[in-house]
């Protein structure tokens, strides 16, 4: 039945069915032919999407919209530029701080990429910069977007294994702020080997300028996460005064939104909810079919036999992840994956905070690996850049990130790791 369950979802998803469709379409099929009364499907569907944390994503998802739409994301650029600016290749390290800025606002890889690229584009071309190259990393650091609280795909996960949303938040800036100075080292060495022009003069009255200009964008991760570390509210709580925040701002002191806007916004983020919401929902009756069939525990006992090295086995488990994120969406392999690796870590020793570090880092980096790359197709949407260049142009960043999430992997305690 298991073999039969996972043969129809490849088949479906090489026939191009949407992700929730073809595991709902899939693990249907299975328990019918394996005789289990399908009543069990809505009440899984059900429980599986029945949890308060989950408020969060379509509030986070929303807060960074409205964000990404107004001139948050320029006052946030402007500001990195004042303070990186004037090395050489200045505006290459401008899109990865600006991307880090955006990233504890939005929670979302494709929204950082849309907000850092359409405010940094013009001028990287203006200024000569290659523009595959360019677009590459603005692609490569919307990938901290996901990794550097508040993160959507932690909350997921952290619904799936039952842990605490709050701590994958206190445990997810050092690797995010690793994966942009990873990023950083790279393009500085780029800048130099391709002679890039210095940017912006170092001038503290500028940076206390552009910094006064970006402080009401920069005082949203402090409200967010200053709020859940302090207690004040959960992160459920902390995402609905996220937008409600993120409303004042651009209703009333940026001004750059108007309630048609605000309304389109509400549209699109409900749609982007509601897509997430199924493939929860979906993968709630895998998950509960295969834990009944004791298939984690199976593939578990499986992987150790192979060997009793566990820095082997972590390798291993490390390529799957890398290789699902290339053919599947983060948020669907983050559901697919999570209740079949998560006990087979669990059994090496690992953390299960520390695990969700070590997926979440490496399915974000399958956003910028084809063909499932969305940060590479926002990119090449932004600069209207064929996709093939772009692609050409990410190896080295893709190289930096992989070598990121080993250290996350194997060298935690150099990331600040605090055992959860």
């Amino acid at each position: 039945m298991t073999l039969l369950l996972f043969g129809l979802f490849f088949l479906f998803m090489l026939i191009s069915v949407p992700i929730a469709f073809a595991i709902g379409a899939s693990t249907l099929f299975a328990l019918h032919q394996a005789g289990v009364p399908l009543m069990v499907v809505p009440q899984q569907m059900f429980q599986g999407i029945n949890s308060f944390a989950l408020v969060a994503i379509p509030m986070f998802i929303l807060a960074g919209d409205l964000m990404a739409q107004g001139k948050v994301s320029e006052k946030l650029v402007s500001f990195a530029d004042s303070l990186v600016g004037f090395m050489r290749g200045g505006l290459s390290l401008v899109s990865i701080m600006a991307g880090m800025f955006f990233a504890a606002i939005s929670g979302s890889g494709a929204a950082t990429t849309a907000a850092v690229g359409s405010s940094l584009v013009p001028e990287l071309r203006r200024k000569g910069y290659d523009p595959a190259s360019a677009a590459s990393l603005i692609a490569a650091s919307g990938t901290i977007g996901v990794v550097i609280p508040p993160s959507v795909p932690m909350i997921i996960y952290a619904v799936i294994a039952q842990q605490s949303v709050s701590k994958l938040f206190l445990n997810g800036f050092l690797p995010g702020l690793a994966m942009g100075l990873g990023l950083m080292a790279i393009a500085i060495t780029q800048a130099y080997r391709r002679q890039y022009p210095k940017g912006t003069p170092l001038a503290w009255p500028v940076i206390l300028r552009t910094f006064k200009d970006a402080s009401w964008g920069l005082m949203t991760p402090v409200i967010i996460l200053g709020g859940i570390f302090s207690g004040i509210f959960t992160p459920s709580e902390a995402a609905v005064v996220a937008v409600n925040y993120a409303i004042m701002v651009s209703l009333l002191v940026y001004r750059d939104l108007a309630l048609g806007d605000v309304y389109r916004l509400l549209i699109r983020s409900a749609m982007t909810t509601s897509v997430i919401m199924l493939v929860i929902a979906m993968s709630a009756v895998l998950s509960w079919t295969l834990s009944s069939w004791q298939v984690p525990g199976a593939i578990a006992q499986s992987v150790l036999s192979l060997s009793t090295d566990p820095y082997v086995i972590m390798l291993l488990i490390v390529a799957v992840i890398l290789l699902t994120g290339v053919f599947i969406e983060t948020a669907s392999a983050l559901i697919i994956l999570t209740p079949v690796l998560l006990p087979l870590a669990l059994q090496l020793g690992i953390d299960p905070i520390h695990f969700g570090l070590i997926i979440v880092v490496g399915l974000s980096i399958g956003m910028i690996t084809p063909p499932v790359a969305i940060n590479l197709y926002v990119a090449s949407s932004v600069t209207q850049l064929p996709l093939e260049r772009i692609t050409q142009a990410i190896v080295p960043y893709l190289l930096g990130l992989i070598g990121v999430l080993l250290l996350v992997v194997y060298v935690p305690m150099l990331l600040g790791w605090s055992g959860g």
